[in-house]
């Protein structure tokens, strides 16, 4: 769902974005009404720019960590992954107005706004190609504003290479040029904001190139590495940002994305919300009403969070895995009670204890990340799209991440990298221990379960630390897409909570009252205390199940199909998901005009 930073009206109809390159209107007949002359006109053509290429929607769906009742093609994939005759993200027209500002700039009057917009554009111009590469791979690269019967329009792709080239010449401008402000704005991009984007469009390429074995000419991955680096270093040594901290480790997670107004301290970009203005999101209700799907995280998740004093969940000799809920999340990573409800929450502001309520969350790992306080939105917040905290764009702590892992990646990282970067990320937590040197043992469980081909504890730990502090920030999906993690998608079980029997009370508040009551199907027979969850027990098929846990108790699984556990979630071995299909229209469209587009591996042309 879009969100708005700058509410403003389009200059002139016809020229929003359009989903094709070949159903457009010719631009250059803007000029003819004494357009750009002045930067109010640049300003005003530009703030379209946020609106379209910051799309940011709360909850990142589409990954092996969260489930809900309603699954997206992504997450089914197989035969729901087949080739659109129109959409699935080939459109240009966003790229096309970017174009047109840059091709026109030079008509304004106030030269320093020139300078200052001519960096805008360039610096959306690469986060469009970003969304692009990542989604098709070697894309056609387009730079000039293009007429309805420009040949051009039927391009050939051009090489990843070319594009990614070009896509850094376009940052380094909104870099180094001088255009754009190193002064904290939130909501609007300046020099840090350019340079956090190219961290994290450079680490995606150089990972991405190095787990999927791509060589073309012209750059290793390495190059890559190295100037995700540097950008991110930059940052850290000349930028004016922190981690958001007020010293209380319980809370100042939870409280850095439920605030009202970005933290200017963490928040890099963000994407602005009011309730004054009326602009919202959905973060709230999503996690608090039955009707979205009854979101919740999977206990593989919730096993990465470690111990507070910064051992592994995994290495207890307790008997970890049928540990009921009130007692697997004592002593763990703070962050864990900031991001699931755990025994003793209370939501912000409020007085009453509140434990995970299994009848809007499926596995009982109820997210509160992003949730604010009942007084929020004019005392509407609990409705459907009424959330009003900011969204990040690009926060100080994936900087932080993507630093670690360039140079880990690059085997440089020293122990002093790795506390300033990820241990000082812990030590923000409350976690005490192994936040300053780096790791020299592998996880074995994190290793086996998620990435087994990952022999370096400091990449183990990096990922894992990526996967807690930036959870439902939308990072998941491009994570295992670059780390060639795909699989996960089909193989990680959906497992919920353990209980340790059926037709008997379960105390998930943990304070010492039994709340649910797991029944085999519907048993009316439950005592009225208690809300019934009634469940299929070692069976197939869709909803949720108790499977039988192999040394006592059961485990609530959510299955979306005939396979055990996994469901009939499908990753095809051939990786065609990777990258998304060219759509079968525009293969049509270059054919009948006398020209070829090329499909993207393994995906049918039509």
């Amino acid at each position: 769902m879009k969100r708005l930073i700058i509410l403003a009206a389009t200059l002139i109809a016809g020229l929003s974005a359009c989903d094709s390159l070949l159903d457009k209107e010719p631009l250059d007949r803007v000029t003819q009404f004494d357009y750009f002359k002045t930067k109010s006109d640049l300003e005003l053509f530009s703030n379209p720019f946020y609106d379209n290429l910051l799309d940011k929607t709360p909850y990142d769906e589409q990954n092996d960590l969260l489930v809900q009742m309603s699954l997206s093609d992504i997450l089914y994939g197989g035969d729901k992954r087949t080739v659109p005759n129109t959409g699935g993200g080939w459109s240009w027209g966003n790229l096309r107005r970017i174009n047109t500002l840059l091709e026109y700039v030079d008509q304004c009057e106030d030269k320093d706004a020139v300078l200052e917009y001519t960096a805008l554009s360039r610096f959306f111009r690469a986060a469009f190609y970003f969304d692009k590469v990542k989604r098709f791979g070697d894309v056609p690269w387009y730079d000039t504003q293009l007429g309805s019967a420009d040949p051009d329009l039927y391009k050939a792709r051009d090489s990843r290479e070319l594009v990614m080239t070009k896509m850094i010449e376009d940052v380094d401008f909104a870099i180094n040029s001088g255009g754009l402000t190193e002064e904290v704005t939130p909501y609007r991009v300046n020099k840090w904001a350019a340079l956090a984007l190219k961290a994290r469009f450079c680490l995606f390429e150089g990972t991405y190139r190095k787990y999927h074995g791509i060589n073309l000419e012209g750059h290793d991955y390495t190059y890559y590495l190295e100037e995700a680096a540097k950008a991110a270093k930059t940052i850290i040594d000349e930028g004016p940002y922190k981690i958001y901290s007020t010293k209380n480790p319980d809370k100042d997670y939870m409280m850095l994305f439920a605030q009202e107004n970005a933290s200017t301290e963490e928040y890099i970009l963000a994407i602005r919300n009011s309730y004054e203005a009326q602009v919202y999101h959905n973060a709230t209700a999503y996690t608090l009403l039955p009707t979205q799907g009854r979101p919740g995280y999977t206990r593989k998740f919730i096993n990465m969070y470690l111990m507070k004093n910064g051992t592994a969940f995994t290495d207890r000799t307790d008997g970890w895995q049928t540990l009921p809920f009130t007692e697997e999340v004592k002593d763990r990573d703070p962050r864990l009670a900031q991001s699931i409800r755990t025994p003793g929450y209370k939501r912000i502001g409020a007085k009453r204890v509140q434990g995970p309520d299994l009848g809007v969350t499926i596995t009982g790992y109820q997210p509160i990340k992003f949730v604010q306080d009942t007084t929020a939105s004019g005392g509407q917040i609990d409705r459907n799209d009424r959330s009003t905290c900011d969204m990040p764009v690009f926060r100080y702590a994936e900087v932080l991440l993507n630093y670690a892992e360039a140079q880990a990646e690059l085997g440089l990282i020293t122990d002093s990298e790795w506390a300033l970067t990820v241990g000082a990320l812990r030590k923000r937590a409350g976690i005490t221990g192994g936040t300053e040197t780096l790791p020299t043992t592998v996880d074995s469980y994190l290793q086996s379960t998620f990435y087994p081909d990952v022999t370096s504890p400091v990449l183990l730990e990096i990922r894992r630390e990526r996967a807690i502090e930036l959870v439902a920030e939308g990072m998941r999906f491009d994570d295992l897409r670059r780390w060639k993690c795909g699989s996960l998608m089909e193989t990680l079980p959906w497992t919920g909570i353990h209980i340790p029997g059926l037709e008997q009370p379960v105390d998930v508040n943990g304070d010492g009252v039994n709340d649910y009551y797991f029944t085999e199907g519907e048993v009316a027979s439950a005592p009225a205390a208690y809300k019934n969850i009634a469940v299929r027990v070692n069976q197939d098929g869709v909803g949720l199940y108790a499977e039988a846990n192999a040394v006592a108790g059961y485990d609530l699984v959510y299955k979306t199909g005939a396979k055990t556990g996994a469901g009939d979630r499908y990753w095809y071995p051939d990786g065609r998901q990777y990258l998304y299909p060219i759509p079968a229209k525009v293969i049509r469209d270059y054919r009948n005009a006398g020209y070829t587009i090329s499909q993207n591996p393994e995906w049918d042309n039509e």
